[in-house]
């Protein structure tokens, strides 16, 4: 009678703790409506200040989307790459891949005091930064999805992870397989996400090489990027050109159009449409934009997904730039 009664009690005891765990993992995912009680404002808030950035400078919008792609490729979407450097630490935003080239933190910045002023201490950086994403893609005539939340901001910032971790704009296509397979994206994502290149704007270092150097590149295309690129390192090294010489400030599918005629900016960009495994793919989203619509966004939310920080982890932090 003992010995059924003590097996009664640790069947319930297993019971229990299956459900503690059951509802952890529960807890432990993001959601479309985290907020929606404690911050019901939320979206609203963030879409205004994104379209008044957007509207005052398009380029914006680039910016922020680039911001959360570096941001989930380092450790998770965390919020990480919004954090200043300190005493302590080292952060993200003079690795290579930001120094002189990550913008948007002002934005940012003012999104998240407008948020504290209406649920203080309830929305997270990282949060904000995914949204954010969403909406500028949103304000340049891209397609709209339903972003997930109730990601926490980490404490720490890494960058040796960022420059090991972020896709160099002279990646080969077998290297940038590999670094989008390392977080779980497929190549299918990968070539999906490149599309977002069809806004923003890179510097004259990060594409001199292929204007000069590359031979499979539209050759009136080279001599107009030459001419605000001087051959010359260290000479107009910041100068800025369109990443879709098309359509610079729509999001649309014409960085795919661009990259069938050899007119892509980036080496980075020209390898997945040079005689590769993706080349199928790019000739399909050039020619089918809802194809490329729904499979970015799709690829947008999976990236979302990245090791964020839940439950009990990291915190909110009460300023972008820095941790509480």
């Amino acid at each position: 009678m003992a010995s059924n009664q003590l097996i009664s009690i640790l069947v319930l005891v297993v019971t229990l703790l299956l459900q503690g765990n059951n509802n952890n993992v529960v807890e432990a995912q993001l959601t479309t409506t985290f907020y929606s009680t404690s911050c019901p404002n939320l979206l609203s808030t963030v879409q205004t200040a994104v379209k008044s950035a957007v509207r005052s400078e398009a380029r914006m919008g680039g910016s922020i989307l680039r911001l959360f792609f570096h941001d989930c490729f380092v450790n998770g979407c965390d919020g990480s790459i919004l954090l200043d450097d300190t005493s302590s630490f080292t952060g993200e935003q003079n690795a290579n891949p930001n120094r002189n080239s990550a913008r948007g933190f002002n934005v940012i910045d003012n999104i998240k005091s407008a948020v504290e002023k209406a649920c203080p201490g309830v929305v997270s950086c990282a949060d904000i930064l995914a949204i954010a994403a969403r909406d500028s893609v949103v304000a340049l005539g891209g397609p709209n999805w339903n972003v997930k939340v109730g990601r926490r901001d980490a404490r720490t910032a890494s960058q040796a992870a960022a420059n090991s971790n972020i896709p160099a704009p002279t990646s080969s296509l077998s290297q940038l397989i590999s670094s989008f397979s390392a977080v779980g994206l497929s190549t299918r994502d990968m070539v999906a996400l490149s599309g977002a290149h069809t806004i923003g704007q890179s510097r004259c270092t990060s594409f001199r090489a292929r204007i000069y150097n590359e031979t499979n590149i539209n050759a009136a295309f080279a001599t107009t990027r030459q001419r605000t690129c001087p051959r010359a390192t260290g000479s107009g090294d910041g100068n800025l050109a369109p990443l879709d010489v098309t359509t610079a400030a729509s999001f649309d599918n014409n960085y795919f159009k661009n990259l069938v005629a050899q007119k892509g900016l980036l080496h980075s960009d020209q390898v997945l449409f040079n005689g590769g495994s993706t080349d199928s793919i790019v000739r399909g989203y050039s020619n089918n934009p809802s194809s490329f619509s729904s499979d970015f966004t799709a690829a947008m939310i999976k990236m979302g997904d990245i090791s964020p920080l839940t439950g009990s982890s990291g915190e909110i932090r009460k300023m972008c730039g820095r941790t509480n």
